[in-house]
């Protein structure tokens, strides 16, 4: 019985390390912007980005992910995982929209970085009075223009 459980778990191990070289895995934990790009879904976004202002200051996990060191590897995991269940069960949507979370991590970016900016806004008689997020009036921003894409331009429901 200990041998084929050891037998199992050094299987299962070894499956472990092929998949990841085989994934270049060690590539994802780092902040190349490549590394995003790499799903024909990220291409219009890739796109927008390069040829935007951001371009010059700020890589994807700059804005799409926490600084704090764990919060940071747990939002990267959990966006893994969902990459990796889309592409193994062939469920990849035409376009990527940005869950509650990922809009509460971007916007909490946004105000980290252009805090002297903000400031008054943040801190001043209105604070805690926001009912929208910074990219609702600057979306153009951080990926540019939309329709940058060879995609035809799609809107949800909520930017119709």
């Amino acid at each position: 019985m200990k041998l084929s459980l050891l037998i199992a778990v050094l299987a299962l191990a070894a499956v472990a390390v092929v998949g990841m070289t085989v994934t270049n895995f060690t590539s994802y934990l780092g902040d190349d912007p490549n590394t995003c790009n790499n799903c024909h879904v990220m291409d219009g976004v890739y796109e927008g980005w390069f040829h935007a202002a951001h371009h010059e200051w700020a890589t994807c996990t700059d804005c799409h992910t926490p600084h704090a060191f764990i919060p940071h590897y747990l939002v990267k995991a959990e966006s893994g995982y969902h990459h990796v269940t889309a592409f193994t069960f062939g469920n990849i949507p035409d376009a990527i929209y940005a869950k509650e979370s990922s809009k509460k991590v971007v916007q909490a970016n946004c105000i980290r970085c252009h805090k002297d900016t903000v400031e008054n806004i943040v801190n001043g008689p209105m604070a805690g009075n926001f009912d929208r997020y910074c990219f609702d009036c600057h979306r153009t921003v951080a990926h540019g223009k939309r329709g940058i894409s060879l995609l035809p331009l799609q809107y949800t429901e909520n930017e119709k």
